[in-house]
């Protein structure tokens, strides 16, 4: 068991993020053993011809034999929406003396990969291996098709969260991201589905803030190998059982072709409640255009819109959930 001390304003200071980076790291896992994330068959079908030109040889070798991974693949993001290119700078900022040792504590007991082993013994080739392997992995394999998919689940899942946060609290917000999780009083107790190969930690967060990580990949909450880093949480995203159906950006569906690709898109991503900055940063747009269109769609009877704080948050009003059944 992990259990994590929170001091006087600790709460205060614990945030959640997300990250491109860390999702192409822990997809790695979908690619071992693809049996445990069923909601990943179908874009794993679609990419394997692709992902068999990556560097097949290397991703196979970071994966530890019981599943972990060694932490310094996976930076804590320095703010909420880290974009994949501030991260991979971030990895190829990795002080090269703790490769090593990240690497071995990670593996434990079990024998190294060839591949890494020699990789250790020139750590600076090896960090340039890997970032390369990354970066043309992401940008051919997930950035064009599903990323745009994965990171409107993680945007949804941060809108629910922060919302329980907010209106119920840490007792009940840390149940809600995964059973393993459990609040009492000043720490959450972390129950590993491992605890024979994951070490018992009591790890304190002392003024260093938590960031609490949705992905895609993980099956139950998880945390870093080494827990003299800085406190991370990653949990299974909620609705990421969904996320082999959500359509593509543009596709030729009736709605796209009712409302046009933007307005459709922006039907799409408001799964949960949105506000106008919120979506403009998911689609990569204006918050200005965003708002035209949601205008649009507001008058047109698709979208309620109310006022929360400073900001207008929209949803889908039943005659949108209709249209989008079609």
């Amino acid at each position: 068991m992990i259990e994590f001390r929170f001091g006087v304003g600790d709460l205060a200071s614990t945030s959640f993020a997300y990250s491109p980076f860390q999702e192409a790291v822990f997809s790695l896992w979908a690619w071992w053993d693809g049996s445990r994330f069923p909601h990943q068959r179908p874009w794993l079908r679609r990419l394997r011809p692709l992902y068999e030109r990556q560097d097949t040889e290397l991703f196979a070798a970071l994966v530890a034999p019981h599943g972990f991974i060694p932490d310094f693949l996976t930076p804590r993001p320095e703010k909420v929406r880290a974009t994949f290119a501030e991260q991979l700078a971030q990895l190829r900022a990795t002080p090269l003396e703790v490769i090593g040792p990240d690497v071995l504590r990670t593996f434990g007991e079990a024998e190294l990969p060839p591949l890494l082993r020699d990789g250790l013994a020139d750590p600076a080739a090896f960090l340039e291996r890997v970032a390369a392997a990354f970066d043309r992995y992401w940008h051919e394999c997930l950035a064009p098709d599903w990323w745009p998919r994965a990171r409107a689940v993680l945007e949804a899942d941060l809108a629910h969260q922060s919302r329980v946060l907010a209106e119920q609290g840490a007792a009940v917000l840390f149940p809600d991201l995964d059973k393993r999780l459990t609040w009492h009083g000043d720490r959450v107790r972390l129950k590993h589905p491992m605890p024979d190969k994951w070490p018992a930690a009591d790890i304190r967060v002392a003024g260093r803030g938590m960031v609490l990580m949705p992905t895609t990949f993980a099956r139950g909450a998880i945390s870093t190998v080494d827990p003299g880093l800085p406190p991370v949480l990653n949990y299974p995203a909620h609705g990421r059982g969904t996320l082999s159906e959500l359509p593509p950006p543009v596709s030729d569906r009736a709605l796209t072709r009712l409302l046009g690709p933007a307005r459709a898109r922006l039907i799409t991503l408001l799964a949960e409640p949105a506000t106008t900055t919120e979506l403009a940063r998911r689609l990569e747009i204006t918050p200005g255009a965003v708002s035209q269109h949601l205008s649009v769609l507001y008058d047109a009877g698709l979208l309620h819109r109310a006022r929360r704080g400073r900001g207008v948050q929209y949803a889908r009003t039943s005659l949108a959930e209709d249209l989008l059944r079609r």
